[in-house]
């Protein structure tokens, strides 16, 4: 760390993430600038082999961050790779030209990656052949150490003292060439993430919880990736309109419909036809395309092929027989939600509500979000089946078998058995 982010940095005091005093003068936050500049993408063989070789000699953990095209492309693959190592420097690697990373992954598997909300991140890594073993999660960091800001920026900012450029997030990053002021927007994603990990890692020692942090750090880098959603048609915005089995199956047909289109077009779904043109025209099962097109998102600037491929959508949910058609809702594995449980089971409602207001005055008191202290689909699963005697080492069971971590458990057995048994 520079001596100017050694003298920035202190997260005791900026945990809170408040103003300073009205009295007390405060520099203007300095923008970050690259240390060496913006590297030359990576694009062939011969210069990915250059960085593996840099990045294998290098020293220390590795910062490690991927731009995909949501909103713009289908699917979430990764269109720009960014890493940083001591005695390596950034390197910016581009994915479409370099498909295969796993000879870099290899290299870098006995090291510790940093990465900031790894969740977002790793399916698009692992999908190009890189997987850590271990890892440092900078926002869940920030979560677990009370930060209530943690986006890169107002992290880096908070804790380091620095600025770091806006406005290039949400862009088409598979836009070829990249212009360079993205490029320097990506590699600035990963100029400080080693020194805000050191000093993150400094103050969740200080506050108690970094053998806390390592367990979910932990429990990121061994889980398996994540199952295909099951019916995700279900998932479209605006569904709760849709009431009747028929209007379900259109909806059905229509989001099927749209995702194979997206997908040969590698385009976002949502640049194909829109979730409430969808709705509309599963509510309305027009009759033919002239009654479709006067329905929301099918106006005239839709071809005539695009509104019979939709109109065939729809009469293909007129045309099943009964027994094809979707049942309403969803099937649930676990408690009913919540605003039923009144209805259902006064008991367990009471329970969860008592569960809850625990759980709350203990995330206050460890000062973190309730959601990382204990997840509130664990709460509702132990408040809907709890055990027959709620002690703590009964709860801390239940807790364990729903998959908490042994620092969770810890923390809320007892606060939890205490609620169940009253």
């Amino acid at each position: 760390m520079t001596d100017a982010q050694e003298t920035a940095a202190d997260p005791a005091l900026r945990t809170t993430g408040g103003a300073p005093p009205d009295d007390v003068e405060t520099a203007p936050i300095p923008l970050l600038e690259p240390r060496e500049g913006i590297p030359p993408v990576v694009e062939t063989d011969d210069a990915l082999a250059r960085v593996i070789a840099a990045f294998a000699a290098g020293t220390g953990p590795v910062a490690v961050d991927a731009e995909r095209a949501s909103g713009y492309r289908y699917g979430q693959r990764a269109y720009l790779v960014q890493l940083r190592r001591a005695g390596a420097g950034t390197a910016l690697i581009d994915p479409v030209g370099c498909p295969d990373l796993s000879g870099l992954g290899e290299a870098l598997s006995d090291t510790e990656w940093i990465l900031h909300a790894a969740t977002q991140d790793l399916p698009c890594l692992r999908e190009i052949g890189m997987t850590p073993t271990r890892l440092f999660d900078t926002e869940l960091a920030g979560r677990l150490a009370g930060f209530p800001r943690v986006g890169l920026g107002a992290m880096v900012e908070n804790v380091l003292g620095f600025a770091l450029e806006k406005g290039h997030s949400a862009v088409d990053w598979s836009t070829r060439p990249l212009p360079e002021p993205w490029l320097r927007y990506a590699a600035l994603d990963v100029e400080l993430l080693v020194d805000l990990r050191d000093a993150l890692e400094k103050e969740l020692d200080r506050q108690g919880k970094l053998d806390w942090a390592h367990q979910e750090f932990e429990a990121i880098a061994s889980a398996p990736p994540a199952p295909p959603r099951k019916d995700p048609w279900r998932r479209t915005s605006g569904m709760h309109k849709v009431r009747r089995r028929r209007q379900m199956a259109a909806v059905r047909e229509l989001w099927n419909t749209r995702d194979s289109v997206a997908q040969r077009r590698d385009v976002s779904p949502g640049k194909v036809l829109s979730d409430t043109a969808i709705v509309e025209a599963s509510l309305a099962l027009p009759v033919n395309v002239h009654a479709l097109t006067a329905l929301p998102g099918f106006g005239h600037r839709m071809g005539r092929r695009q509104l019979e491929q939709w109109q065939a959508a729809v009469d293909r949910a007129k045309a099943l027989p009964d027994s094809e058609l979707p049942q309403p809702g969803q099937p649930v594995s676990g408690p009913p939600p919540p605003r039923s449980w009144a209805d259902k089971d006064p008991e367990a409602a009471a329970r969860l509500s008592a569960a809850r207001a625990a759980v709350s005055a203990l995330a206050e008191r460890l000062n973190m979000p309730q959601e990382n202290l204990i997840t509130p689909d664990t709460v509702r699963r132990v408040c809907w089946e709890p055990p027959a005697s709620p002690t703590p080492e009964a709860v801390a069971e239940a807790l364990t078998s729903h998959g908490a971590r042994a620092w969770q458990v810890t923390q809320v057995a007892p606060v939890l058995a205490e609620a169940l048994s009253a």
